[in-house]
Formats: structure tokens, sequence, C-alpha cells
């Protein structure tokens, strides 16, 4: 835990009780602030006050008395509109911060120059966060890896000389954190996402755009209007960038060129990592991944060597295109993660014949915008809830069958990938579904089709079946 030192003897205000709200109240109390804490949910409410921490309703505190109001990133800020917690703060003047603006406090007052890259984009954050923290922690570095990748990051070993900090930031975690300021800041992306919370599309690059204008270094990804322009402001202010692109050669920055990634300086190119080999980092999408970490770990003193190192060894994010068993040419690739069409495609765009396992709970518009695979895919296994659409959708297209279940569309994909004779072929999960009619979420799913590919004979696992 990283104790909030920074509101010692003060009174703060905290809203909303869940995984990351609980540990945030818990980190204010260890650091010595006077914590009054509530949520919508009673039963949130009752879980905080069995862990020790003081519960009020938040419309009956005198907020004249309170110095910092803090907000879990769940929580409404600014659309659809503000939640009434936010509105008595602003009423009473309290300023409104977040986890992550805590945590930057803390690093400021005890470890100003320990290391911190935070992360942020529409899509790519997850790999990107997990891929940087494997570079570090693979050279031996002391490596905490937090934020909106699954550990509040809070709960994370407190900030000292040498100790590196990982951080994926999501939009509103960066609302929320009005002085964040990472020795390496990365906006990987931006494309339509969270608007119902950003009211529109310029807020929502706006919130983004402060996480890399306050970062020592800036490495921003320009394939796409938004960050191409938010990357010569963020530069005109004094800020260093390094640009970072898939699509196109740069005349100073990173870009890949196929699997190859180049770094270039005054218009000189040279390589510096070929990623051809590297099966957990396959695609043009997961290039740029890469090409952004490598610039991050080089903007905190990771060798070349090192970097290379660690990409070779990495192990993919769990759930994301994870290769997770082989039997002679067939892999058996794990994308529960993609719970939509739009995070389905890099999947399918990084084979080149594939047995697809599709289907749960879907998602408006269904899989009609994954028809330009449709030629890749050798035969799909529908299942859940969508498989009667996506069978629709499918057509004459595409061979398929409704399996109904994973472990059914596992067993039959796996003998129709053994007969295929094709060379290299992929069974992969990638449902473009969300996971809610058959399982819990989708790493439930993803550990599900894990322990079906076990199960199978003659299969060599590549990650353990407990996941």
């Amino acid at each position: 835990m990283i104790p909030v030192t920074t509101f010692k003897d003060r009174n703060v205000a905290l809203f909303g009780l869940g995984g990351s709200g609980l540990a945030t109240a818990e980190a204010l109390v260890a650091g010595g602030a006077k914590v009054m804490a509530w949520d919508d949910n009673p039963d949130s409410v009752a879980k905080a006050s069995d862990a020790g921490i003081a519960t009020g309703d938040l419309r009956q505190i005198d907020w004249n008395s309170i110095s910092a109001f803090v907000l879990s990133p769940g929580v409404p800020l600014t659309h659809p509109k503000p939640h009434w917690s936010v509105d008595l703060a602003r009423a009473a003047g309290v300023e409104i911060i977040g986890d992550v603006e805590l945590f930057v406090r803390e690093r400021r007052a005890h470890a100003p120059d320990c290391p911190f890259i935070a992360i942020t984009g529409t899509n790519g954050k997850s790999t990107t966060t997990a891929l940087i923290a494997h570079i570090l922690r693979s050279s031996g570095r002391d490596t905490q890896l937090g934020g909106n990748i699954g550990t509040a990051v809070l709960t994370l070993d407190p900030p000292k000389a040498g100790r590196f900090f990982v951080v994926e930031c999501s939009s509103y975690q960066i609302d929320l954190a009005p002085t964040i300021n990472p020795t390496a800041g990365l906006l990987l992306n931006l494309t339509p996402d969270h608007l119902d919370r950003h009211g529109t599309m310029q807020h929502y690059a706006d919130v983004k755009e402060r996480l890399v204008a306050g970062s020592e270094t800036a490495v921003i990804a320009v394939d796409d209007t938004y960050t191409t322009l938010i990357a010569d402001r963020v530069e005109r202010s004094g800020t260093k960038v390094v640009r970072v692109s898939r699509r196109q050669p740069l005349a100073d920055g990173l870009y890949a060129e196929d699997a190859h990634i180049r770094i270039a300086q005054g218009g000189t190119s040279r390589g510096i990592a070929d990623l051809s080999a590297i099966q957990t980092l396959r695609g043009s999408h997961n290039a740029q991944n890469a090409a952004a970490a490598i610039a991050a770990c080089l903007a905190v003193g990771v060798s070349e060597d090192e970097i290379r190192a660690g990409l070779a060894s990495f192990p993919g994010l769990k759930h994301r295109m994870q290769p997770v068993g082989r039997k002679g040419d067939v892999v058996f690739v794990n994308d529960s993660k993609a719970t939509n069409a739009e995070a389905a495609a890099p999947a399918l765009s990084s084979y080149d014949r594939i047995y697809w396992i599709a289907g749960g709970l879907p998602k408006e518009g269904g899989i009609t915008g994954l028809s330009g695979f449709f030629p890749k895919i050798a035969k799909a296994y529908l299942i859940g809830e969508a498989a009667a659409a996506f069978a629709a959708t499918l057509g004459d297209q595409v061979a398929y069958e409704i399996s109904g279940t994973l472990e059914r569309a596992v067993l039959h994909a796996a003998a129709d990938a053994a007969r295929d004779g094709a060379g290299p072929v992929a069974v992969l999960l990638s449902p473009a579904c969300a996971s809610f009619d058959q399982y819990k979420n989708f790493e439930v799913r993803g550990d599900a089709f894990v322990g079906h590919v076990a199960a199978l004979p003659g299969v060599t696992m590549l990650i353990e079946a407990n996941g």
C-alpha cells in the first residue's frame, strides 16, 4: 500500500467504495487523513465500515471543512451529468481528484525522481502497459504495475529512488489527475469511446492530451488526426515528443516496417527490433504497441539490448491474442478480451487461416464490420446467444456450425484444424461479444478456453492451464 501522507490530519471526503475506492480510502487513512466515505450502494458502505473506514452521507457533512474530494473514476464527473456529490464539492469550492492524483502527489513528495511511465489511448493500453513492465522486470529493475490494468495504484509499493512505476490510465482517471507528470507519458491512439461520459470526441481527446502534456517525454503515436495534432501542440509547448507510427516512415521517432521497428533521427533510420518471431506481438497494432514501449523504455534509461531481450520473452497479455497451446501446425489462441467486433479485428488480421470461435452476448452491430476478414476464416464455431445472428451474417460466405458451448466449439475446431493440411493454422477464440450469457466475465471465459485446450490429447501447453 502507498499511505497517502499528503493529506495527513486533513478532512477528505470520498465517494465510490468499489475495489479501487476502498483501497483509496484505506491508503488515505493509513497516511493519517480524516476520511468520510460514502457510496450509493449500501453493501459497499457496510464493507467499508467493516474495514474501519468512517462512513456517512456526504449530503450531511460540512463541506467547508473538507480539504479535498476524492471521486472514484467510475462515477460521472461531467457527463451525462455530474454526480450529486460532484455538485456538492463544486458548490463548496473543494478540489475533486482521484487515486492517480493521490499517487502523483505522494511520488512528488517522497521520490520525485523515481521513473513513472503512464499509458493511455483508446486501444492497446493494457498490452503496452504489460509489455513495458515486462521489459523493466526482465532487466532486473524494481517495477510496480497498476492502474486501469486491474491493480489499484495505491495498493502498489510506495515510491522510492530506483523503483519504476508503470501505470495504465483511463480517461476517467486522467480527468481526476490535474497534476499528472510522468517521466514518460504515452498516448497510443484516439477513436470515439466513452462519449457518454465525455460528451464530445473533442472533450475526450482533450482529457487524454493532459497526460502527455504534463510528461517529461511524451510518446505519441501519430496514426490518427487527433493524436497528430496533439503531438504538434505538446511539442510547441516545449515538451520533448517522440512520435511513433505503424503506418508511415518517420524522419524522427520510431516506426514499424512490417514486423521490424526502426528508430529515426534527422531522416536517418536503423533497425532496433525484429518482432517477426515473437508470437505474442503479431500484427501491426502490436508493432505500434512495441514501438511505443521501446520509446518509453529508452526514455527511462533501459538499454537497447535489455529492450530486445524483454520483447523476445514477452508472454503476452492474458486473454489478449495469447497463444496458449500448440499441436503440430495448429496454434490455439485466447483472445477472450475481444468483447466486440472492433476488438476482434486485430486477432483476425494477424493469422492467415483461422478456425474461429465467436459468440456470446452480442453487441450492437454484430460482426458485420469484420466481413473483410471472412476470406481468412476456414470455419466458424458459434456459441452463446449471438450464434443465430452471427450465422445469418456469415451466410454462405463462411462455413460455420452452431456449437452452442465453448467446450464443443474447441473440440470441433481442434479436430477440423488438425485435418486442415494447409500449413500453419489458428484455432482462435475471439468472441466479438460480451461473456455474460454463459460466463461471469471475459477472464472466466478465457480460462475456460485454456482448460478445454489443455484437455485435448497431444497439445503442448504454452501456459499453465490454470492461467
